[in-house]
Parts: structure tokens; sequence; C-alpha cells
């Protein structure tokens, strides 16, 4: 079988599954985790691809999240997480780590060493999963989404040491956990040196230059190379990719640049993701599975029930009882980056090959389970407990506007609309693809965002089902035609307002179900004449 037919049967597999699954509103994970063990079934893979070239580009996936999420949380966001972070991250991994530790060592009579790696392995939950839901269903900002984002960028900081560890362990002793230690820092020095100090700077430079060149594709491929970049970084000094993505996230937050580069990365980072899930399913072993599937499905029960117990004595230390619930149920999983780390000690033959199997059958079946429930951990948790927390559970952040206007371009035409709305106190956001001009309004004070209108997720980013209205303030026919079909895919009620110059162009409009149309001749003429009869007006009087 050729590799072209490969791709296609697993692109016709995927969508048919997910497209049941959609219908019953399950997440496309688990549609993509059984497009992988189904092909692993059917076709013998290994033939025609690289499983380590297939599982490196599928990391992408986790890379393009985690720069994602780096968007939402600039340096000054950070700051004002440290203690989710540090704190409740650091005592989750600890105390996770040492419990599922012991029980595999005294429980399970496995060797010390191998302990320490599976209970490493499995206090690591998955960041695909949990923080794509959260940005989805807008908890991310949500008292229980801060504290699962806190928790999990700890872990993804942990997976550096698990490696470090492991490595150590398979060593012969020729180098010291101290020296380990050392070139880590020294490490992780330089590549923060590299991209807050040095990277910050040439990056606001890079993407105004790329942006005057008025080229999408070269926008993308641009930001293509920032995200890269800084992952090819990270993983030069022996950090994972996605940390190195994290950090360049986090630098562009800071530009006026952000609501764009999500919406044009969103599709690279969603197609890797998928493709990262299909790899998981395919490492699944059908005979070792059905052997011992009593034992799995005991094991993840067993450890979702104890890691979820774990999360909730930490948070409710120090939080309030319902965040906790939420907080302990979303994270209860075990995490994709637990592959990498299973993957590494079979390399270095420090797990057996069934154990092994049994293992990613655990990951696997803890993943599609939480999959499915995550996105009802906040309405569950409500339900069950009616009692509010003693502080407002409404998101930390706004999740942006209400009851505004939205303001498709800031050139001439949108700077007086701008400028009317500001006299009338109107809400409004205006949208420009021109950085000259979106300098401009930022210069006037005005809230006008870079991007380009017709993208879903900028104008989602703008609440535009909060809008009352939509001006489109362009005299590109394409593009305006791009414009109002990305608003009706989102929401077909919400108003549009659009000028026209002649009859033909709005007959080729009218397709387009705008409500309201504004004839710009006409609105001229009642000027003009407006104009004239004031200045016959002005000589009568004399």
């Amino acid at each position: 079988m050729g590799i072209l037919t490969l791709i296609v049967i697993t692109l016709a597999l995927s969508l048919f599954l997910n497209l049941i699954l959609k219908r019953i509103n399950i997440s496309p994970i688990v549609g993509y985790i059984l497009t992988g063990f189904l092909i692993s079934l059917g076709v013998n893979h290994t033939e025609n691809i690289d499983p380590h070239v297939l599982s490196e580009l599928a990391e992408f996936g986790i890379v393009f999240l985690m720069f994602t999420i780096g968007l939402e949380f600039s340096l000054h966001h950070m700051k004002s997480m440290k203690k989710e972070v540090f704190v409740y991250g650091a005592l989750q991994v600890i105390l996770t780590a040492v419990f599922f530790t012991l029980m595999a060592n005294n429980f399970f009579g496995i060797d010390l060493k191998t302990s320490i790696i599976i209970g490493l392995a499995l206090a690591l939950s998955s960041t695909a999963i949990v923080l794509k839901v959260l940005n989805e269903n807008g908890d991310i900002h949500r008292p229980y989404g801060r504290y699962s984002l806190g928790i999990l960028l700890f872990q993804d900081l942990a997976v550096i040491p698990i490696l470090l560890m492991i490595s150590f362990f398979s060593s012969s002793g020729e180098t010291s956990l101290s020296d380990l230690l050392i070139n880590t820092f020294l490490s992780g020095a330089i590549v923060i040196f590299i991209l807050f100090v040095v990277g910050k700077y040439l990056t606001t430079k890079f993407l105004e230059y790329v942006v005057d060149s008025k080229t999408e594709e070269l926008f993308i491929i641009g930001i293509l190379l920032l995200v890269l970049s800084a992952s090819w970084l990270a993983h030069a000094f022996g950090f994972s990719y996605s940390l190195g993505a994290f950090i360049a996230g986090m630098l562009i937050a800071e530009t006026k640049y952000k609501h764009q580069i999500e919406a044009d990365l969103v599709p690279f980072r969603d197609i890797l993701l998928g493709l990262f899930f299909i790899t998981v399913g395919m490492q699944m072993n059908l005979e070792v599975v059905l052997d011992n599937y009593l034992l799995i499905a005991a094991l993840t029960a067993g450890i979702l029930f104890a890691k979820a117990v774990i999360i909730y004595l930490i948070v409710v230390s120090f939080s309030y009882f319902k965040r906790a619930i939420k907080t302990s149920l979303a994270l209860a999983q075990v995490g994709e980056f637990s592959f990498a780390v299973f993957a590494l000690a079979k390399s270095n033959e420090l797990i057996e090959d069934e154990l092994l199997q049994i293992l990613l059958a655990v990951v696997v079946v803890s993943l599609i389970f939480t999959s499915i429930v995550i996105r009802y951990v906040r309405p569950f948790t409500d339900y069950l407990f009616k009692e509010p927390d003693p502080i407002d559970p409404a998101p930390m952040v706004s999740a942006g506007f209400d009851k505004h206007i939205v303001v498709c371009g800031y050139s001439l035409l949108g700077q007086q609309v701008v400028k009317e709305l500001k006299i009338k106190g109107v809400p409004y956001v205006a949208i420009e693809h021109d950085r000259n001009h979106v300098k401009e309004g930022l210069d006037k004070g005005d809230s006008v965002m870079f991007g380009n209108a017709a993208s879903k997720t900028l104008l989602e980013a703008v609440s535009i089902k909060k809008a009352t209205a939509v001006i489109i303030a362009i005299d590109n026919d394409e593009k305006i035609r791009l414009i109002c079909e990305a608003i009706h895919s989102i929401d077909e009620n919400i108003d549009i307002i659009l000028k026209y110059s002649h009859e033909e162009q709005r007959k080729d409009f009218e397709s387009l179900d705008i409500k309201s149309f504004t004839n710009e001749n006409e609105m001229l003429s009642r000027v003009l004449v407006y104009e004239a009869v004031k200045c016959e007006i002005g000589l009568s009087s004399y």
C-alpha cells in the first residue's frame, strides 16, 4: 500500500468517525485515537512510515497548542499565577509521583527505578485535551481553569527533569546527577536569555517587517518560522519543543498581532493535534488489551480516582470546595507527555514491553474518558453542589466586549465611523489589517485590533455574538463577501450594516442576507443638497 493510499484511508476514516461522534457530542480526540487504532489493525504502517518520524511530526500538535496558550498568558499574566504554577503544580507532581511510585514498588513488586518512572509519568495530565476544551468553553479564565493551567504548566516544566532522570538511571555512572542539574540550569538560563531578552526585540521588528509586505502567506510563514525556531532552540538545549513554543507565545502576547496570529495558526494546531492522537491510537496492541482488559479497566479507574483525590486535597487546602472538585476532575487523567516518558524508558531498557503496553492502554483509556467528560465538569459540579463559592465564580479575566459595535476596516471611512461612535458614547472595536492604520488608531487611543476581519477565530475574539451590529467599512467586494460569510457562519442573526455605491453592487450582496444597506451616493447627495440649501437660505437673509 502506498503512502498516498494510507493518507486517504486515514483522512476518510477519521472524518467518518468524527462526524458520527459529533452527533453525540463526543470530542474529536476520541475519533482520532480510534482512527489510529483501526489503522494499526488493518495496515502494517511500519512498512510505509517511519514511526519515529511520524511521532516527531505529531508532537508539533502539542507545540502549536502550547504556543496559542502562550498567546493568552503574557509575562504580566504569568506573574499573577506564581501560586498556581509553583505551589499547586509542584505539590501535585511531587505527591502524585510519590504515591504511584510507592504503589508500583510495594503493591505490584516493580523495581524502584521503573516504579519512579511510572510514578512520574502518571503524575502528568493531558495538556492537549484539558487546555483545548477549557479554551473552547471559555473556562480557561475561570478560577478552576487558572488552577488547571498553572498545574499543567508546571507539569510541562517537570517533563525536562523527568527525561533527565531517565537518562541518569540508564547511564553507566559517568555523569553525576549534580553535573546534569548544573548543565540543565545553565542551558535554561541561556534559552531564557535568548528568547526573552534578545527574542523580544527581534520578534517585534521581524513581525513589523513581515506585516508591511501585506501578503497573507508571508505572514503565516513568518509566524511558523518564529514558533518552530523557538521550539528548535529549546530542544537544542535539552528542553521540550513545547516549552520553547510556549515562551514564544508569551512574547508575542505583548504585541498587537496576537489575535491574528492565533486565528492563522488554529488550523495547523488542530490538524497536527489530530495527527498526534492518531499516532497514540496506533500504539495500541489489541492482543495485550484483550488479555489484560480487566486489569487495564481496574488500573484506569484506580488511577483516575487516586489522582483526583490528591489534586482535590491540594487545591482545597488553599481554595474553595467547588473549585477543588472542578480542578481535580479536569486533571485526573494521564497526559500525552507520558508517552514520551515511557518511550524513552523503553529505549533505555528500563521498562518491559508487556508492562509498557498495559500502561499505554491505561493512558489511552484515561484520555478517551476525559475527552468525553471534561466539557461537563463545571455544569456537573454546579448541579450537584448548588451552594456558590464565597467569591464570585465569574471569569477572572473579561471574555471580551458586550453590547458593542464591531467596525471592519479602519481606513478613512472606518476612522470616521469610530469617531462618530466615540461622540455618541457607543462601545466599539475596530478590526484592521494594515499595520500603519492600526498604529495610527492606537496612537489616537482608539480600540483597534490588528487582523483579518474574515477570520472566524478573530471575530469570536471580539465577542461577535454579543455585538449589537457590525459595520463593514471597506471597499473590496471580495473581502466584504468573505467577512459576511464568516459572520453568518458564527451567528446568522447578527446585524450587518453595509454601504454600496450602485444597484448592481447591492444585487451582488443580496445573497448574503444583509439586513441594512446604505447607498453612499444617496447619502452624499442629501448632504450636498442640504449644504446648498443652507447657502440659498443664507443669501435670502441679506
